[in-house]
């Protein structure tokens, strides 16, 4: 299973001013992404172990690291057994922070404690929908497997049905795909994942207008704002990777059009909450196709990457 405690570090993406400045920012050097495979490594990054167990059918993920929150909040030895009080203290922290998700496990928490764990046993979780829908636990080395089975044969909460991978410690919504049914095995993800986070949004299609900015807002478009969209390249796919204090997005290596989408945000429609009350002070590197912001304020963050309002994103004309 997956290890109690991981020694991590938050995400440092860079520190520079805005795009305007002449200096070059400063980014994290890249993770090893060249070592992702089909095959389920537990010790990567959890968006990179997590592509291996989504189906290939699926357009999104959502990856949220439990234990990365809990080392950067100040609980990296929480676990279930810990006292409640301060269980509670990091699930409020969490809804302050840049968790996409609040715990697959956690409504039924009370109804777990008897099989001995519960959702502060979760390492991490992943989210996929699509044409396929679905969830992957990691779980804790120290949790009793057999009392993880107690709880899936009982129907406990999500995990009726469930399936139980014991030798890798995964618990999934459904069987876990094999080899090239798998997202690693698509051309292009393992660019979008693999950076340290909180919480890892990743898409694989770039996102229509009327769900970025409205419906029927496109038709409105000036001069200006419609040249910006006419020049954008195709998007195959991006990522949106929230820190404690900074967030990576991913579009693609090699993306002339980094700039161009970087500035999307400010000759498009308005949407709510305003992108630059999550995103701050955004920084390019065509190169690498990354783009980096400060995280201005974590909840607000959370509901754009939620509904997916995010200018950068958007697919050209």
């Amino acid at each position: 299973m997956s290890s109690g405690v991981r020694w991590l570090v938050p995400v440092v993406v860079l520190l520079a001013a805005g795009c305007s400045d002449s200096d070059e920012p400063f980014y994290q050097p890249d993770p090893e992404t060249s070592a992702i495979s089909t095959e389920y490594d537990a010790d990567l990054e959890p968006s990179a172990a997590a592509v291996t167990l989504v189906p290939a059918e699926a357009t999104t993920l959502t990856v949220t690291d439990f234990d990365q929150l809990r080392l950067t909040l100040g609980f990296g030895t929480l676990n279930s057994r810990s006292p409640a009080a301060e269980r509670d203290r990091f699930w409020t922290a969490v809804s302050r922070s840049a968790a996409l998700s609040s715990g697959l496990l956690r409504p039924v928490e009370d109804e777990l404690a008897s099989y001995g764990f519960g959702q502060d046993d979760v390492a991490w979780e992943a989210l996929y929908a699509g044409d396929a829908d679905g969830w992957v636990l990691a779980l804790h080395d120290d949790v009793p497997v057999a009392r993880v089975r107690e709880a899936i044969r009982a129907g406990v909460g999500p995990l009726d049905g469930a399936v139980l991978d014991t030798e890798r410690g995964l618990v999934s919504s459904a069987d876990l795909p094999e080899g090239e049914d798998s997202w690693a095995a698509i051309e292009g993800i393992s660019e979008l994942v693999g950076q340290e986070a909180s919480s890892t949004y990743v898409e694989r299609a770039c996102l229509p207008f009327d769900t970025v900015f409205g419906a029927g807002m496109e038709e409105q478009l000036a001069a200006a704002p419609r040249a910006a969209l006419d020049a954008l390249d195709p998007l195959e796919g991006f990522s949106v990777a929230l820190g404690t204090e900074l967030v990576t997005v991913r579009l693609g290596e090699g993306r002339s059009d980094a700039f161009d989408r970087l500035r999307l945000a400010e000759v498009m429609p308005a949407i709510r909450p305003e992108f630059g009350a999550g995103f701050a002070r955004g920084v390019a590197d065509p190169s690498t196709g990354r783009l980096g912001y400060d995280l201005q304020n974590p909840q607000a963050a959370v509901d754009l990457v939620t509904d997916r309002h995010l200018p950068f994103a958007v697919c050209g004309d």
